[in-house]
């Protein structure tokens, strides 16, 4: 297998990434300073930064993340990560994310490529979310969200490292009761929903993922976590 693929697989990080690493001389095969291109086998000792790496068999998850628990692999302020909460025995990292007050559908793999060409695909595949906001919605509401909302996102949050005032792109908006509504999105800027709300005066108080592309939710518990199956993988990598 090709050093890079093989890096890869074992879910530390994205060929690209490892092409980096491999480049910036931190990889080493059987002791030797490996170089791109470099082939490997079951048989071969490959490390990384002094640390083995060993390739693992391809999966992914579908986890049905509750609210209170954060998807960074490290938590700042004492709340469960998603690897603390499932007890995870193996690596693999969010697709995307989920923040910290949402809860919802959360992909997790250790298939480096197929995150990074999901991520790639980020601002043009469907994500499918269930709102529901404090006070009654009107008609107004729904025909500005749905043509875009003018939202500030701010300089921490930024990709320019300065505050920034976006416009959303237009979205499929379907009122499903006084308060509540569903929306997919083809994008996915910081809180985006929330701060589509806040800027027509509404506070969102609950936010459910219930869809990333063709993979549901379906009826999986709060908390709960299954495989994803091979018709589902099938169809992910054909839609990317």
């Amino acid at each position: 297998m090709r050093l890079n693929k093989f890096i890869a697989s074992s879910g530390m990080c994205s060929r690209r990434d490892a092409d980096r690493l491999i480049s910036g001389g931190l990889v080493t095969i059987n002791g030797m300073v490996a170089a791109a291109g470099d082939q490997v086998s079951e048989n071969d000792v490959v490390m990384v930064s002094g640390r083995e790496v060993r390739a693992a068999l391809p999966k992914m998850i579908v986890f049905n993340k509750p609210v209170g628990v954060v998807c960074s692999e490290k938590s700042n302020d004492r709340a469960q990560t998603y690897a603390e909460y499932l007890k995870l025995s193996e690596h693999l990292f969010p697709v995307g994310r989920l923040d910290k007050d949402s809860e919802g559908l959360l992909l997790l793999t250790n298939m480096g490529d197929l995150s990074e060409k999901i991520a790639r695909a980020g601002e043009t595949h469907e994500k499918e979310y269930e709102v529901t906001c404090k006070k009654p919605l009107s008609g107004m509401f729904f025909d500005r969200m749905r043509k875009g909302v003018r939202i500030k996102i701010p300089a921490e949050k930024s990709t320019t490292g300065e505050e920034e005032i976006y416009t959303t792109r237009p979205c499929r908006v379907t009122r499903t009761g006084e308060t509540s509504f569903s929306i997919i999105l083809t994008e996915g800027k910081n809180r985006q929903i929330r701060r589509m709300c806040e800027a027509l005066g509404h506070k969102v108080v609950k936010l459910r993922r219930v869809r990333i592309m063709n993979i549901t939710l379906g009826d999986l518990p709060t908390g709960a976590s299954r495989e994803i199956t091979m018709e589902e993988m099938k169809k992910l990598e054909e839609l990317l």
